[in-house]
């Protein structure tokens, strides 16, 4: 192939699969998804009785993304994730034939792929908070840890892998920080550490584990400050202390999907359900943007939403007026 002289669309796919395969280094598998978006693409240009990408303009390429979006007779409507990747292959192909001499432009360049939509953090009601957080079984030492791991996630919001973290020292429950609550130093996402309050119901959680449990776990292994051990008395992993939060939710009989973030996520929502300010939330999560807290706020004017409708004498349906006859 000549440089500068156009192929046929079929062609020009071909050769920036081969570009991607042996310059790019592209796994098969993401090949394989730009093969299949670009056959696609590939195929409504020869419907739209275009046969070079010189012959495409934007609104053409715009038209395949609401194609993609809607589906047809072959093709399911695709979701906006899967519409996105297939946009990402055509803007590339276009980038493609303008640095190889084949276009003039790229109209792909303005077509935005359609963004998803914000999956809501899953926050559950009080009680089954309260549930979860009662099912270890404080009998045992393992329990205890289990119930001081459980009361910290949701007293402070800690990511997983911040509270696996903590050692000993981290927490100050001394004197100065109140009659029976303390604060809790966690190192979070690109080593920025924030001073969080820790409540009473996990300051005694974490007392009852540090007295009752773990001497015994820490007997067990070669001594290391971490705060929450192991049954080998090692630092609890982010996989166990996963693991830990899971068994709780089937002990406690919770069918609602529980995930990693899960108390986090319940710690926010339940705080600007009661009040608290969107930036005080962001500093308690350590959220470098207020904008990542304000995803809670739509959940909890979901909340408020319900509230008014099953509450306010207006929110609910209007009597039809009747037309009385003269």
């Amino acid at each position: 192939m000549t440089a500068g002289s156009e192929p046929a669309v079929g062609r020009a796919v071909g050769a920036y699969l081969d570009h991607l395969a042996v310059e790019r280094g592209l796994a098969a598998n993401s090949l394989s998804s730009y093969r299949r978006d670009l056959e696609r693409y590939a195929a409504f240009l020869a419907a739209s009785d275009r046969s070079r990408l010189s012959e495409v303009d934007e609104a053409l390429v715009a038209d395949f993304l609401a194609s993609l979006r809607t589906g047809d007779d072959q093709h399911a409507p695709l979701a906006a994730s899967s519409a996105g990747r297939a946009v990402v292959a055509v803007r590339g192909l276009h980038r493609f034939a303008l640095r190889e001499g084949w276009t003039s432009g790229d109209p792909a360049r303005e077509v935005k792929p359609p963004v998803p939509a914000r999956r809501l953090p899953k926050a559950l009601p009080v009680d089954q908070v309260e549930a979860l957080l009662r099912a270890p079984d404080e009998a045992t030492p393992l329990g205890l840890r289990d119930r001081a791991l459980l009361e910290l996630l949701y007293g402070t919001g800690a990511r997983i892998s911040e509270a696996v973290g903590l050692d000993v020292d981290d927490l100050d429950t001394g004197p100065g920080t109140g009659s029976d609550t303390g604060l809790v130093r966690l190192d979070g996402k690109g080593g920025k550490q924030r001073i969080v309050p820790v409540g009473s119901y996990a300051v005694r959680a974490v007392q009852a584990y540090l007295v009752r449990a773990r001497p015994a776990l820490a007997a067990r292994g070669t001594g290391t400050p971490a705060l929450l051990l192991n049954a080998r008395g090692g630092r609890l992993s982010r996989q166990s202390a996963w693991t830990v939060l899971r068994s709780a939710a089937l002990r406690a009989g919770l069918t609602a999907e529980v995930s990693p973030h899960t108390l986090r996520h319940c710690f926010a929502t339940h705080l600007l359900d009661g009040g608290a300010d969107v930036r005080v939330v962001q500093e308690l999560l350590g959220h470098a943007s207020v904008t990542t807290t304000q995803v809670y706020t739509l959940v909890t004017v979901d909340r408020l939403r319900e509230v008014w409708a099953a509450s306010h004498p207006r929110a609910r349906r209007a009597p039809q007026s009747s037309t009385r006859g003269s």
